[in-house]
């Protein structure tokens, strides 16, 4: 039978961009599906760590093992996604020393590099930390950032061909007897959608292969095809502060527990995190005292937390995955190891295998191994070259420096556009037209929101997730309505007001939970200005004429001015 792709890759997550780009590297035709943007699972809800492997030294060293060596892949391949912060395990006194020194032994094993620190020598690298931290191990961990990763990804999978289609939501796999030849899909019709069909439509791709890469969703993608994976979410709750409190990534040097680690991230610092084992990977929003149990914990490192602002807060899930018969009741013991699950070979359903478990740091190396494993299903001689070949963006960046104010900005807004643009910053920024600031929270320029738009259309979203526009510490109060602004005169206004209501609803998502002290007020000025500006709370007095019916009488503006009635 003829098929519309030779490789269907479900999921637009960090392994499901990958898996496309090593695919589409290796010259097969490529088509990759999600359900919402890129990064809308797992990925886009991480607190950016680039794992050293510290974190599992101790309890799993197999993945403290892969972290460490895909933390100096990325480093090369990816250096305008990472911050090269560095990072610390710190002991408070409470903490056992025995702890401390199975850390140092195990991070040695694995090959992480590592240097013991005194309390003092710890708080001269972080000053803000307790005074009553009696030392620390170093080790090189990092931040990444998820969202530039993964359209990274998708960029290099698309120059060599692949097709990627968001807002395509897999209904079901397509099975005939014991072979899977593809998908059904649901195309989204809300705003901006970069997908082939028909928006509000459904769609049949087939597939000489499929790959089911979606992370914490791949069991209830298995079940379409009566395949069973047992994958086993588990929540993690996070939350934003105003400022970066430390530049250098902080753990606490303990057995496991929730609220241990603080990630600086851009311009904020990131806490983490909990970790709960649930059901259902779309249902289970975090609670408040998740928050303020998160801050007063991590204020034992570092005090001056308790008296910073949360902005937001959000939860992910870990697509954590056991083979059978282990049976780990803790999900905090799970492995964060991945595996490659052949239907074939394990369940004799051919045409589909699925990546489960693993983290973002590892994700290249997950896309190599199921890259390895079609090529070999489909008869295809090629090497995978991910780990050599830079991602768009990461190319000559030691050019960056020496770039960082040629284009006509102050140098703060410059340093942040280049960090962010990599080596594509002078095709972005050098324009003729006026560059206005359009965030002033993370230096976001026209150029950059309008170079964003060129790639999502108008889902500002996507706009969001590839420039950070309305991410900083007013959480859009200022700048939504701009960027929306920038939407016209191409796109019409009811569209233009669509897009921003999906912007608006999902900066407010994160916010609910962090509603008190300075950020209420944040909260409240945000209101006021969206009320007065553009009638957010749709009073029917300052709207529109098409708007303005109030049960059965409507606001006659002439009247009113000519003073009738009065």
């Amino acid at each position: 039978m003829g098929y519309d792709t030779e490789v269907l890759v479900l999921g637009g997550g960090s392994t499901g961009c990958g898996i496309a780009r090593d695919l589409a590297m290796r010259g097969l035709e490529v088509t990759l599906v999600e359900r919402g943007n890129l990064t809308h699972g797992t990925t886009g809800r991480m607190h950016g760590l680039l794992h050293s492997g510290g974190r599992y030294a101790v309890s799993d060293r197999a993945s403290a093992t892969e972290c460490i060596e895909e933390n100096e892949v990325l480093r090369d391949i990816a250096g305008h996604c990472v911050e090269l912060t560095g990072g610390l395990f710190v002991q408070r006194p409470e903490d056992p020393d025995s702890y401390f020194r199975e850390k140092l032994e195990g991070c040695r094993e694995c090959g992480i590099p590592t240097r013991a620190l005194s309390g003092r020598e710890a708080r001269e690298i972080e000053p803000y930390l307790a005074n009553d931290v009696k030392r620390a191990i170093e080790v090189p961990d990092g931040a990444v950032d998820p969202f530039r990763l993964c359209v990274a990804n998708a960029l290099d999978a698309q120059i060599h061909g692949a097709r990627i289609e968001t807002h395509a939501e897999v209904i079901d796999l397509l099975r005939e007897g014991d072979d899977v030849y593809g998908v059904r899909v649901r195309h989204d019709s809300g705003p901006g959608r970069r997908t082939h069909g028909v928006p509000g439509s459904t769609e049949e791709i087939t597939a000489e292969y499929v790959v089911n890469a979606t992370g914490a969703w791949a069991g209830q993608i298995a079940a379409m095809a009566d395949l069973e994976v047992a994958v086993r979410p588990s929540k993690g709750v996070m939350t934003i502060m105003n400022v970066r409190q430390v530049d250098t990534v902080i753990n606490r040097c303990r057995p496991k527990g929730d609220a241990d680690i603080i990630v600086p991230h851009e311009t904020t610092a990131i806490l983490g995190t909990t970790d709960e084992e649930v059901t259902d990977p779309d249902d289970y929003p975090e609670e408040e005292w998740e928050v303020d149990m998160m801050i007063d914990t991590l204020s034992e490192l570092v005090p001056i937390l308790s008296e910073a602002r949360t902005i937001r807060s959000f939860w992910g899930v870990r697509p954590l995955y056991e083979p059978p018969g282990r049976a780990t009741e803790d999900p905090t013991d799970i492995t964060r190891d991945f595996f490659l699950l052949d239907h074939d070979e394990r369940d004799g359903v051919s045409g589909v295998a699925s990546i489960v478990g693993g983290k973002l740091t590892t994700y290249r190396a997950m896309a190599e191994e199921i890259a390895d494993h079609v090529c070999a299903e489909l008869g295809v001689d090629a090497t995978c070259a991910t780990a050599e070949e830079p991602l768009p963006g990461s190319e000559n960046l030691e050019r960056l420096e020496d770039g960082m104010d040629e284009f006509g900005l102050r140098s703060p807004i410059a340093r942040r556009s280049t960090k962010r643009l990599g080596s594509r910053s002078r095709d972005v920024l050098e324009t003729d037209e006026p560059n206005p600031v359009i965030c002033a929270c993370e230096g976001v320029t026209r150029a950059e929101v309008q170079d964003a738009i060129s790639q999502s259309g108008t889902d500002l979203n996507a706009v969001r997730i590839r420039t950070r526009a309305s991410m900083g510490n007013c959480q859009g109060g200022f700048c939504c309505g701009p960027m929306a602004n920038e939407l016209h005169p191409e796109y019409d206004e009811e569209t233009v007001r669509e897009a921003l209501d999906d912007l608006f609803d999902e900066r407010w998502k994160g916010q609910r939970h962090a509603l008190w002290g300075e950020q209420l007020s944040q909260a409240m000025l945000n209101y006021a200005l969206h009320a007065t500006t553009m009638n957010r709370d749709r009073d029917p007095a300052n709207a529109g004429p098409s708007a303005l019916e109030t049960g059965s009488e409507s606001l006659e503006y002439a009247a009113f001015d000519a003073g009738e009635g009065q």
